[in-house]
């Protein structure tokens, strides 16, 4: 008997990863979502026994499906398919229903064994045609992809060392002219109320910059967050910031390593304007061959603490023929 499938993300790349992660032989038809709103209107219609489920997504995020799906009494069984690996995330998620919970990027293996555990993997003698090549893949969404699994394991790890639960963003892709990039660093390292941290990095044709820029919370909520008893001077502070810093953008950058399978190189975190200054960074960067850049956003915010935090990739104009060869390669 054939199951109808549904999989709901926002990103066409990770829709794509998902379909060809199914065993071949499972019997079943293929719909596809890119926000909640479109899978409640698929559940609604009975069309998914099966659903995988993004959680961060516009429109209307996993969690809300979630909540949903319950209050509706619609008969369905949830697997949610997530970048937001932190403890938390998945409590929650089984609390609202969800039958498990599998990390992103998927593995075929992982997929097989779920479905066989709970007894929904139906395979026939033929392998099915899902016609999950008809996902046209957005390069954009190629690197929001890598981008939300990156910060996925950043905020995990710094939820863990602090012992907090953290909303993830959703990434934000754009191409930047280089005369665009160049007034939003002037911008940045002009502002008082923000500490900016760069750090650089280099891997196999693929460099650039992550730039980390903290709002500057009150001393007393920072050394509560960072659980630390010493005397709060403007240097510990500033210590506690970069401690911030070099955890978030590490793990990000060893969540790039995993999904590309390229080693990148991380310099040590540096001050815009005390450890380095504008004019360096520019130069160290050799901007002036760029005409344009591609620049990743993403924002967090850990609200009862006061402390905000938007983290900024930033990938040379020479990195992007290897970038888009590998989105190519990956579909």
């Amino acid at each position: 008997m054939t199951i109808p499938v549904l999989i709901c993300d926002d990103s066409s790349f990770a829709r794509k990863q998902m379909a060809r992660a199914l065993p071949d032989h499972w019997d079943i038809s293929l719909t596809y979502a890119t926000n909640g709103l479109e899978a409640m209107e698929v559940l609604r219609q009975g069309k998914a026994e099966v659903l995988f489920l993004d959680l961060n997504m516009p429109e209307m995020d996993g969690y809300e499906v979630l909540q949903q799906v319950r209050s509706e009494d619609i008969n369905t069984m949830v697997v949610v398919v997530s970048g937001d690996v932190q403890a938390e995330a998945r409590v929650k998620v089984k609390n609202l229903g969800a039958m498990d919970f599998i990390k992103k990027p998927v593995k075929e293996d992982e997929i097989h064994d779920l479905l066989k555990d709970y007894g929904i993997l139906q395979l026939t003698e033929d392998r099915i045609d899902r016609q999950e090549d008809e996902v046209d893949i957005d390069h954009f969404d190629f690197f929001k992809e890598l981008a939300n699994v990156s910060m996925g394991r950043g905020i995990d790890l710094l939820s863990r060392l602090l012992d907090i639960f953290i909303p993830m963003p959703i990434p934000h892709v754009s191409y930047l002219e280089i005369d665009e990039l160049t007034m939003t660093l002037k911008d940045i390292s002009g502002r008082t109320d923000l500490t900016p941290i760069c750090q650089g990095f280099i891997g196999a044709g693929i460099a650039g910059e992550v730039l980390l820029l903290f709002n500057k919370p009150d001393a007393k909520h920072l050394s509560e967050l960072m659980q630390y008893d010493g005397e709060i001077t403007e240097t510990a502070g500033l210590e506690m910031i970069m401690d911030i810093a070099t955890v978030l953008s590490g793990a990000c950058m060893n969540g790039l390593s995993e999904q590309l399978d390229i080693a990148f190189s991380l310099d040590h975190p540096r001050l815009l304007g005390q450890h380095i200054s504008l004019d360096d960074l520019i130069e160290n960067k050799e901007s002036s061959t760029w005409t344009k850049t591609l620049a990743i956003e993403m924002g967090f915010e850990i609200e009862e603490h006061q402390l905000q935090c938007n983290l900024l990739f930033v990938f040379t104009e020479e990195s992007l023929v290897k970038l888009n060869n590998l989105v190519s390669y990956l579909s």
